[in-house]
This record gives C-alpha cells, structure tokens and sequence, in this order.
C-alpha cells in the first residue's frame, strides 16, 4: 500500500507511539493530522514536524469538540487512536476501596473518547481505509488492584471486533502493546522504572520496546485484516 496521497489522522499523535507512528507515515509520504488534549504538546508537536503537520487540540471526553474536528479536516484515509489518559488507566484500587463513581473515568479517554472518535471519523473516511485502536497488556495479564483497568483495556478489543462488522469494509484493529519505552517513561520514579525493565528481562525478547517498534504494528497496510488485535509485547503473554 502506497501512502502517496493518503491522509492519516493520529489522535494521541504528539507524543509515544502515536508520534512515531505520525512520523512513520509522514517519512513515507502520508499528509499528517494530529490531535491531542493538550494545548501545549500541539505547539510542540508543530515545532518537531517543522510545521509540516496539522495539529489540533480536541478533548476526546466532549464529543461536540470531537465531532467539529472531524467534520473541520474532511476527508482522510486511516484513523489511529493512540490517546490515553495514564493517571486514570495505571491507577488502581482494591476492590474494598475502589469508589465506583471514579471507576468510569478509566474509560472516558481510552475507551468512550476512541468510540466517540469511531462515530464521528467513519463518516469522513474514504473507500480502502481504516480505524486503529491501541489497548494493553493489561488486558491479558491483570495485576493486583487494576480489575476496572482490565476490563477497560479487555473492552477496546471487543469494540473493535463489533466496530469492524459494522463499518464494513473499512477496517478496524487494534494494537495492544507491552512495555514501551515511550517519553511517559521518564516521568515515572526511577524505582519504578527499574522494576519495570527487571520484569521484561524474563521476556524472550528480553528489555522495553520502542516506540517506532510498536508504530510498525499499526495495520494502515494490511488491506486483508480486520477485526483483529495485534499484540507488540516482546513475548510477554507467553511466560
């Protein structure tokens, strides 16, 4: 598949595995739109395309903003949705404590915020295209304390079964990644990001992936596949 002439929007595209995915497509020929929440991180991300790039600030929890940036860009090819609310999602609760009238809001970004982006993309989305979610591992190895973040990430690879019976013959995936080593990683305390690496050590590709590596899963060029979940965790889900 030729991304010549291809417009590709990446929701969560201004920074992780989202912006090396913007990046991949862009270096192959693909005119790029980014989005994300943050005010900031659009200006930064214009800076590191050199302004090559469109780059909008849309708050994936309002749907009235999501519907005016898709209606706003027009036409496009390939949808990836890579955004994700990580002080939500990595949190967790024993279920003793866990106050259910914040448990939503792991949903709201990753899950209702990629849906909402789903409603109102497809309409603009031309013939041989397709969606692209991102869920986790979490999804297949839960951890103590992280029931709502399980569901939520077990619930996006439904989502995208059911989504890509109904959009027809758009395609629909998602990618589930392991551990990468996404600029997130040095915001986190050293401890923590030491305990980490020490856990993939068992993998049998044993350290963190990279961003670029998990960009390459996206499934823009895999014209025969749909419905399905591609995972890019280093063997994680084998030991």
């Amino acid at each position: 598949m030729d991304f010549d002439g291809k417009k590709v929007v990446v929701i969560g595209g201004t920074s992780g595995i989202g912006h090396a995915v913007a990046r991949r497509a862009q270096a192959q020929g693909a005119q790029i739109v980014v989005a994300s929440s943050s005010p900031e991180r659009v200006a930064k991300a214009r800076q590191a395309f050199s302004n090559s790039v469109e780059a909008h600030a849309v708050d994936v929890k309002d749907e009235a903003q999501v519907a005016a940036f898709f209606a706003g860009i027009g036409g496009f090819d390939h949808l990836v949705y890579t955004a994700g609310d990580w002080g939500g999602a990595m949190g967790g609760a024993a279920l003793d404590t866990l106050d259910l009238a914040r448990a939503g809001g792991v949903f709201a970004v990753r899950f209702w915020g990629a849906l909402a982006a789903v409603k109102h993309a497809h309409k603009q989305m031309r013939a041989g295209g397709s969606i692209t979610l991102t869920d986790g591992m979490v999804a297949h190895r839960p951890r103590k304390g992280a029931a709502v973040s399980t569901a939520m990430a077990g619930a996006i690879e439904h989502l995208v079964r059911g989504l890509a019976v109904d959009l027809a013959p758009l395609r629909v995936n998602a990618v589930c990644p392991g551990y990468i080593a996404t600029d997130i990683w040095a915001t986190l305390p050293e401890d923590v990001r030491k305990a980490s690496l020490r856990v993939t050590e068992r993998y049998p590709v044993p350290r963190a992936g990279e961003p670029d590596e998990a960009a390459e899963a996206y499934l823009m060029r895999g014209g025969y596949t749909t419905g399905q979940v591609l995972y890019v965790d280093g063997g994680m889900g084998l030991v």
